[in-house]
């Protein structure tokens, strides 16, 4: 099969406001290393606010585009998510860091009550409705629990009660799930995997990641097999 092509969803750059840079590194590494062609992508847009994170204070009168500070992960790579066609990837994954909880949606802010970017969610359903698996880590599942959610989905943020309680509001199945472990929805076809929402190292978080990449290459690889039959 040609190489793969995995959407990687990104919010900004740095885990106070944006994505979560290594959660991001460690996913483009082993999604290369796998052998699959990652396409960036981001929306245009303001993000919630710009935080310091010498001192984790929110910058004051400071504004950041999502679009623009994402492209400094993606050495200037990255699509507009709104141009991102469903026909265009074989899979979707998400990485963490707060700004998939204030700039893809506001899920650190509303909670149950939050709403997704239109462009996040018009592609993460199109995708999911295509059959193409879809990968989260971190906090990004509250994103999947909220689109998802009347599937009654199951997901992971690992093991925190209070944020597991929310995304079961959403409808989601939570599944606690240990630093390098994860969740593999088979019926959805959906790998969640908790990263910095336990990990206290590096290497901590890249052994679920690596874990949720290879999964979600078994998947794509498998409908890669199915097509040819």
């Amino acid at each position: 099969m040609s190489r793969p092509r995995i959407g990687v969803v990104l919010s900004g750059c740095g885990v106070y406001d944006g994505a979560e840079i290594h959660e991001t590194v460690i996913t483009l590494l082993a999604l290369d290393r796998a052998g699959a062609e990652a396409v960036c992508m981001a929306p245009d847009v303001d993000q919630l606010h710009v935080v310091n994170h010498l001192t984790g204070e929110v910058a004051g009168g400071e504004r950041r585009n999502v679009l623009v500070e994402s492209a400094r992960i993606a050495r200037g790579k990255v699509s507009d998510i709104a141009a991102v066609q469903p026909s265009d990837l074989d899979a979707l994954v998400l990485p963490g860091g707060f700004g998939a909880a204030k700039n893809l949606c506001d899920f650190a802010l509303s909670g149950p009550q939050c709403v997704v970017h239109p462009d996040v969610a018009r592609l993460v359903r199109a995708v999911h409705s295509a059959g193409k698996p879809v990968a989260a880590m971190c906090i990004a599942p509250a994103i999947l629990a909220k689109l998802l959610g009347d599937e009654a989905p199951e997901l992971t943020i690992g093991s925190d009660p209070q944020t597991a309680a929310a995304l079961g509001k959403l409808g989601a199945r939570h599944c606690d799930c240990t630093v390098g472990d994860i969740v593999t929805d088979d019926k959805h076809r959906l790998v969640t995997t908790p990263a910095y929402m336990l990990a206290t190292s590096i290497t901590e978080a890249a052994a679920g990641i690596e874990k949720l990449v290879g999964e979600l290459m078994a998947l794509v690889h498998e409908d890669a097999s199915v097509a040819r039959q």
